[in-house]
């Protein structure tokens, strides 16, 4: 149990942070000299709430490493009218010097910075300290710490590097392996193989320290818990092609903690809001295993603006990308999900653009409801570790065991679906469906949450646009062949060119 409890202080502004001595921190926060920094037990503390304010970068999950994969992808088609945001990515024109690209890489590399700071001087604050319920509460905080290290690595190697193959994964290049914050390492990337070795190695120190009794693992925590760790686990297992481990940790998700689909038919609030709204509408439910915790006046990036725009004159929308039609098609008559992630004119979504367009625009993002009483639109807390997601992950392994097992697969298909349908939602799964299945449905539920690049990646599949009414040319006849390089983003540039750098590019950045 945590002697100082970290629910409101994780969320406050103006948290003392110290530097990195990277050359990868390229936006330095030095606050205080490092060797006066994190000494006692309340400085640690301070430290880890440092980090936690560093996640709400708009570079990371409340902006950019969400949106963009997406966005580069076949989910959407740039408005005609657009303001050209995120413009390169959606007509597949990535740079190495892109400031979206140095953004996300900079930043992760920022708060690993962070953690290893924290991880190099934990031991010395350890030692001035008697208190055993202190020493407890400092080892939860070091589980957190390698938990939140374990999440960037893993990110940087999403978007940094090819999809994991047991087979080469040893020849392919993983990222820059940053352990420490004051020895000097290697400016060189690892192999992809012992990038994700060091993802799993501090995803077992986590889950070593991180208490495992039931009150510090309930739904909405802010803080990284041990259901948290586990459910990354069990995503990096089906990145890595290990199908036993990935139903193992996702099991455990669903079958031994307490979270439970939210249900987009039982109502939560006595006007007609279901779970499933409530999810998205002020950012917490039964599902919500993290989220990155927001208040009107400490909070990241807003994920809704460029589907939205509503703040250029409050009266109209002015969405920079629009849902692509078959995306719209994709949903079931009884799916619920879309009337709560799509809105159109019929229900008062008027778009500004003088071109006389009328086509659904994406609400999933509108913005947290407690935030837009506030004024402040568009405003969405980031929930990167859902239970819907596990569901998805152990029914793709199920169905890609060395034995397959595509009733288990169906039924866990099946729970997530139901919960969400009006009714029905029952669906069966067979050697020949199933990958397109699974694929609709990972669509479907996390439509905008930044996977489908990735997934297209590891999946060694391609797409294509075709023209749609209201859509911008440039961009909308476009057609990616799998394996094309740009579904691994080059890296920046200046990392590249650094004094001292041996850093290799990838293929995207010739």
């Amino acid at each position: 149990m945590r002697l100082f409890p970290r629910l409101s202080s994780v969320l406050i502004a103006g948290a003392v942070l110290v530097g990195s001595v990277s050359c990868l921190e390229k936006y330095p926060r030095q606050a205080i000299p490092e060797d006066e920094a994190m000494q006692t037990f309340n400085d640690a503390e301070q430290h880890l709430v440092g980090i936690y304010a560093s996640l709400k970068s708009a570079y990371l999950f409340s902006g950019y490493l969400t949106l963009l994969p997406d966005i580069q992808t076949d989910l959407v088609y740039a408005a005609e009218g657009n303001s050209n945001t995120f413009g390169d990515f959606w007509q597949w024109k990535v740079r190495s010097t892109s400031s979206e690209v140095e953004g996300v890489y900079g930043s992760l590399y920022s708060v690993i910075g962070d953690c290893n700071f924290f991880l190099d001087r934990i031991d010395d604050v350890k030692k001035n300290i008697d208190d055993d319920d202190r020493l407890s509460d400092l080892d939860e905080y070091t589980g957190e710490v390698y938990a939140i290290r374990a999440l960037c690595y893993s990110k940087l190697i999403e978007c940094f590097c090819k999809a994991y193959d047991p087979a080469t994964a040893r020849d392919e290049l993983g990222v820059r392996l940053r352990t420490h914050y004051f020895e000097p390492e290697p400016v060189r990337r690892a192999s992809l193989f012992d990038s994700y070795k060091l993802v799993l190695d501090d995803l077992a120190k986590a889950e070593e320290l991180l208490p495992d009794d039931a009150s510090e693992n309930e739904a909405n925590a802010v803080f990284f818990t041990l259901a948290a760790a586990q459910a990354l686990h069990a995503r990096v297992a089906l990145y890595m092609q290990d199908w036993q481990t990935a139903i193992d940790y996702s099991s455990k998700l669903i079958d031994d903690w307490s979270f439970s689909l939210a249900s987009a038919r039982a109502t939560a609030l006595s006007d007609g809001t279901t779970y499933f709204d409530y999810l998205w509408f002020y950012d917490a439910g039964p599902e919500v295993i993290w989220r990155i915790g927001f208040t009107t006046t400490s909070y990241g990036g807003a994920l809704g603006t460029v589907f939205l725009n509503l703040t250029r004159d409050y009266t109209y929308f002015y969405p920079d990308y629009v849902p692509a039609q078959w995306v719209l098609d994709a949903y079931e008559s009884y799916d619920l999900r879309k009337a709560v992630y799509f809105a159109d004119s019929s229900n008062g979504i008027v778009i500004g653009y003088g071109n006389g367009m009328d086509w659904p625009v994406l609400v999933k993002y509108y913005g947290n409801r407690n935030f837009i009483q506030s004024n402040m639109f568009h405003i969405s807390m980031p929930k990167p570790l859902r239970l819907a997601e596990q569901y998805l992950i152990r029914a793709e392994a199920y169905c890609r065991a060395a034995t397959p097992d595509f009733a288990a697969a169906a039924k866990d298909l099946t729970a997530l679906r139901q919960s969400r349908f009006q009714s029905g939602g029952a669906i069966g799964l067979t050697q020949d469906n199933w990958q397109q299945q699974i694929a609709d449905e990972r669509m479907r539920e996390l439509y905008m949450e930044g996977f489908r690049l990735h997934d297209l990646k590891r999946w060694g599949m391609g797409f294509e646009r075709t023209p749609q009414s209201y859509a911008q040319a440039e961009g909308s006849s476009l057609k990616i062949a799998p394996g094309d390089p740009l579904f691994v983003w080059p890296i920046p540039q200046h990392e590249i060119e650094a004094p001292g750098s041996e850093i290799q590019p990838n293929e995207s950045n010739k």
